[in-house]
């Protein structure tokens, strides 16, 4: 199912990625988008991950590597691109929400990196919207401690 914009000048755009782009554009929030060169590139990768990956994935395998992925990346970051909020976060935020509502408090642990990120895009102004609110414990149930 692609998603299509009909425009009052032109044609319609066509996917996500591209209705998206345009919107920011719309919106003048070009740092969305990222501000260097690689920044650029990262978010057109994540947004591209996203379509690929994130909206293809349906079995439990599927979502087990894009969370191993995800938690992989973020280990280092706030955001997808760094440390800086782009696009990128805001669309992985939404191709996962559903994912990350089905998850038992020991899955979000086990996925601590991405829980933290999720929890952190979810209370940025503005983006949650509709979405219901996912809950993430404030503490950790299991130490290392024996």
């Amino acid at each position: 199912q692609v998603p299509v914009l009909q425009t009052n000048n032109g044609p319609g755009l066509t996917g996500l990625m591209t209705i998206a782009a345009h919107l920011v554009r719309q919106a003048r929030k070009d740092q969305l988008l990222g501000s260097t060169a690689e920044e650029k590139a990262v978010v057109q990768q994540w947004l591209e991950y996203r379509v690929t990956r994130v909206n293809g994935g349906s079995s439990k395998e599927d979502t087990r590597t894009i969370l191993k992925d995800l938690n992989m990346h973020l280990e280092d970051k706030v955001y997808l691109a760094g440390n800086i909020f782009t696009l990128a976060d805001i669309l992985m935020y939404y191709g996962l929400h559903h994912i990350m509502v089905d998850l038992t408090v020991q899955e979000k642990e086990k996925y601590l990196n991405v829980s933290r990120w999720f929890n952190h895009i979810q209370h940025y102004p503005g983006v949650r919207q509709h979405l219901s609110d996912v809950v993430f414990i404030k503490n950790r149930l299991y130490t290392n401690a024996h």
